[in-house]
């Protein structure tokens, strides 16, 4: 147990001098990592512990999806699917309508009934009910199914307001679902929260629709315009509305790429590009409808509505408007991040100034500075300075070692982060408390110097295994079942408990016996 491969040695003082290197940018400015980060080799440390939305200020956001337009387009979805699986199969029906979450379809002859539901299985799959009354059959999804849409638009939504906030340039957002149908969203550090209120409140459903120039503004504005169109708003005047079919020749489904651009007069605008499917149905549509008006629409808005020229060929377009660079900016990072499964609502909003973040900066760094000289202090007093400094000097790189990985790792402090590292301190000098205890124990017994040392370390591992393995299955519960703050907690826990075992069983050993090999001992000053 004391004797050490030159391997062995060489590792830990590596491991020992990595940290405080890897720990070093923490207390460098942001100027400074930048320069390091482009100047130093790959492998030089450049990275920070990121500052929760509790420290540097910021915004939190709670947003709530709204479930019932999810469980709606899936109808609508079904009764599409239904209607043309009876078409298919030239079953003739007299109606079939949206009601209370079901497709009701009514049959013109009641005999093919039993046919209509043979053709309905087969087409609309699992988890599809179907209840026949006569000629009347009645399709709804169950509602382990319902659950499993409103489950997939929760993670759909998480993804897309993920692409929306890291295109804004936010700094380690914290994005996590909270019960069935909520989203919180806390930003560190976001200056301008109304753009990204105004970035997440849009669902970004972009579709592509021939206007219809027979419908005239005033047949819309009375309600007369046929079922085959749509009158909707333009974006340059709300008051002023145009006609255009209902059914989407495109949608934003098939966009590969938005960028903010300049057109040949100044003005902003936005490019995209379709993939190559939208390719060649926008280069037919394009080619198809030459000398017609084109509308594009944003959340039924028309963004513009262009004349067709010429037709389109390479997949490309533009999107004119009355665009500012911002505006134009944000079109194009909502078309890249794609569309949400439904709207967003925001249900709660709190603000956090850099002030209030600062005090508790400055609490916590006194807090753990307090602690960590009276423990040292502590330390000196109980086991004298030798032993007291291998233990405190152990403690230091210990703190260290949790700065680096934490830095590596790229993790978020919080407040219940810091109270985690505060923690830590206390764990860090438990096993050398352990380790020394047992040494004095081994001394009164009338061991010399080398075995006292030898039995003092083999006599305690079983003790600081226990007691440190308890404690982070402790920290893998709180990790996995808790959320936010709770699991960064979890996370400095439990790193701090790994650089404390090594601090305590492999460097604080590695600097007695190296002590006890060049002095000899008579006794150990303990």
């Amino acid at each position: 147990m004391l004797q050490f491969d030159r391997f062995k040695i060489i590792l830990i003082i590596l491991v020992s001098l990595l940290g405080p290197l890897y720990a070093l940018p923490n207390i460098l400015s942001e100027d400074q990592r930048t320069w390091m980060a482009e100047n130093l080799p790959g492998w030089m440390p450049s990275r920070a512990i990121s500052l929760g939305l509790d420290l540097q200020g910021g915004s939190h956001l709670q947003l709530q999806v709204d479930m019932a337009t999810v469980v709606s387009d899936r109808v609508a979805s079904l009764q599409a699917s239904a209607r043309q699986t009876l078409r298919e199969e030239k079953i003739a029906t007299q109606s079939l309508t949206l009601k209370d979450k079901k497709v009701s379809v009514a049959l013109r002859d009641a005999a093919d009934a039993d046919k209509a539901l043979t053709f309905l299985r087969r087409d609309l799959g699992q988890g599809v009910i179907l209840d026949r009354t006569g000629d009347r059959i009645d399709v709804s999804y169950s509602e382990q199914e319902i659950k499993a849409f409103e489950k997939q638009a929760i993670g759909q939504s998480i993804e897309i307001i993920r692409r929306r906030i890291d295109e804004t340039g936010t700094k380690e957002p914290i994005i996590q679902a909270q019960g069935d149908d909520r989203i919180i969203v806390q930003l560190p550090g976001m200056k301008d929260p109304e753009r990204v209120k105004q970035l997440l409140g849009k669902t970004a459903r972009m579709t592509f629709h021939m206007v219809d120039s027979y419908v005239s503004l005033s047949a819309c504005l009375s309600g007369q315009a046929p079922l085959s169109v749509r009158c909707l708003p333009l974006n340059d005047d709300p008051n002023v509305q145009m006609a255009v079919q209902r059914r989407a020749l495109l949608t934003g489904d098939m966009l590969v790429d938005a960028q903010p651009a300049y057109d040949i007069s100044g003005r902003s605008v936005v490019n995209f590009r379709f993939d190559s499917l939208g390719a060649r149905k926008f280069g037919d549509v394009t080619r198809d409808n030459v000398g017609n008006p084109f509308a594009i629409v944003l959340d039924d808005v028309i963004i513009t509505a262009p004349r067709i020229n010429e037709p389109i060929l390479g997949g490309s377009g533009q999107i004119s408007g009355n665009f500012t660079v911002e505006t134009a900016n944000d079109l194009a990072i909502l078309l890249r991040a794609g569309a949400l499964p439904a709207p967003l609502k925001v249900v709660e909003e709190r603000t956090v100034g850099p002030s209030l973040g600062a005090d508790s900066i400055a609490s916590g760094k006194n807090a753990a500075i307090v602690s960590t000289v009276s423990v040292m202090i502590l330390m000196f007093l109980v086991y004298g300075w030798r032993f007291g400094g291998f233990a405190n000097f152990a403690l230091v790189i210990n703190m260290m070692l949790m700065i680096a990985l934490l830095s590596m790792m790229g993790a978020t402090l919080t407040l219940p982060g810091i109270v985690g590292i505060v923690l830590t301190i206390g764990m860090a000098v438990d096993a050398n408390v352990l380790i020394f205890e047992r040494m004095r124990e081994e001394m009164r017994n009338g061991r010399s110097v080398m075995p006292t040392i030898d039995f003092g370390f083999q006599g305690a591992v079983s003790s600081i295994m226990d007691a440190n393995m308890t404690t982070l299955i402790a920290a893998a519960v709180l990790f996995m079942i808790g959320t936010g703050p709770v699991r960064g907690f979890a996370v400095t826990l439990a790193i701090g408990i790994i650089t404390s075992l090594f601090a305590s069983m492999y460097l604080t050993r590695l600097m007695i016996v190296l002590w006890a090999n060049w002095r000899k001992p008579k006794t150990l000053p303990l």
